[in-house]
């Protein structure tokens, strides 16, 4: 593999990290959007600030972390897609800042109009930010945009796009579902592990049900991924998903909430990755290969040393916060807790 090839495949490994961990947050904000009104809601959103509290800022180095490898390694991708799509990337800019604000201000504002409105720019945003995240992902896929193009609506107004965005949103509300129900049990809330499971099943129910309709739509819509997507590597990950799905479903049917975390992220990582496979040995299907938009070999080097050191450096912190947070060493949330902001009410029936 040359230079260029091992940073493309950073570039996805990094790209796949933050549909993970970025996506649980967004889909931690889908389920605020949808608990229903301030006393039928105020349990799980409970669960959700401080599920989330204690690493939804880290979970967006990986965007930073891309894009610095996109612009750094592959600056022709990072100018094509960027010029081509600047307003679906602009609007989820829009989102990501809002979604922060919301989410940051909504507890300590006393006003009870100004925490509805924070809460609304958090979850609101929690769903369109992913959204066009992901028509800018299906844009590229289907090879709409390649260096010197406009920007124009069918970049990314188009029937892979709009497959994308949904898959991206319903794939982000599955994961919150899923760790927020761990969460749960985690503290020894019962019923919102129930509230939250039926919810990741409903979500994955729904993906796969896209996923079937997607196969109308990307043969002749994206030719190049679906070549890659029923052969070889590309294949290989998305049989690997398909069976993440199958256990996942399985360990949440019978009440394995605790291992379903792994097989669910699993999912998620191995689509991103078997989309990133499929295009090969492109970055845009079929105008830009990954050597075509490499930067210069001595640039690339460099990135690489940096990567690692940041590796070294950041890594083991990352998995020790990931660590302490997944096993409740950050912030201590009883049932008494939970009690108190959910008013004692199960949310178990919503």
């Amino acid at each position: 593999m040359t230079t260029a090839g091992i940073v493309a495949l950073v570039l996805l490994l990094a790209v796949a990290a933050y549909a993970c961990a970025g996506g649980t947050d967004y889909g931690a904000g889908f389920w605020d959007l949808t608990a229903g009104g301030a006393e039928r809601g105020r349990r799980p959103r409970w669960l959700i600030d401080h599920a989330m509290a204690p690493v939804w800022e880290v979970n967006n180095v990986w965007l930073i972390f891309v894009l610095v490898i996109m612009w750094t390694g592959f600056p022709l991708l990072f100018q094509t897609v960027f010029s081509s799509m600047w307003l679906p990337l602009a609007l989820a800019v829009v989102g990501l800042v809002l979604r922060g604000a919301g989410f940051a201000l909504r507890k300590p504002i006393k006003r009870v109009a100004g925490r509805r409105l924070y809460g609304a720019l958090f979850a609101v945003s929690s769903l369109l930010t992913p959204y066009f995240l992901g028509a800018a992902v299906g844009g590229i896929a289907s090879g709409r945009v390649a260096p010197g193009t406009t920007a124009s609506a069918e970049a990314w107004a188009n029937p892979t796009s709009f497959f994308f965005g949904l898959l991206t949103v319903t794939g982000t509300a599955f994961l919150g579902a899923v760790f927020l129900s761990c969460d749960a049990e985690r503290w020894n809330a019962p019923d919102l592990v129930g509230y939250f499971r039926r919810r990741a099943l409903g979500a994955l129910a729904v993906a796969a049900l896209l996923g079937v309709a997607a196969l109308f739509v990307v043969p002749t819509d994206a030719p190049h991924l679906w070549s890659g997507l029923t052969q070889g590597a590309g294949l290989v990950l998305a049989l690997v998903a398909v069976a993440c799905t199958v256990a996942t479903a399985v360990m949440l049917l019978r009440g394995h909430t605790r291992w379903s975390r792994f097989t669910a992220t699993g999912i998620v990582a191995a689509s991103v990755v078997a989309w990133g496979v499929a295009q090969r040995p492109y970055l845009i299907p079929t105008s830009l290969t990954i050597e075509q938009a490499a930067g210069a070999p001595s640039t690339l080097v460099w990135l690489l040393v940096v990567t690692l050191v940041a590796l070294l450096l950041v890594g083991p912190a990352l998995v020790l916060l990931y660590w302490l947070d997944t096993h409740a060493e950050l912030e201590s949330l009883s049932e008494s807790d939970l009690r108190e902001g959910g008013g004692g009410s199960p949310a178990g029936s919503g």
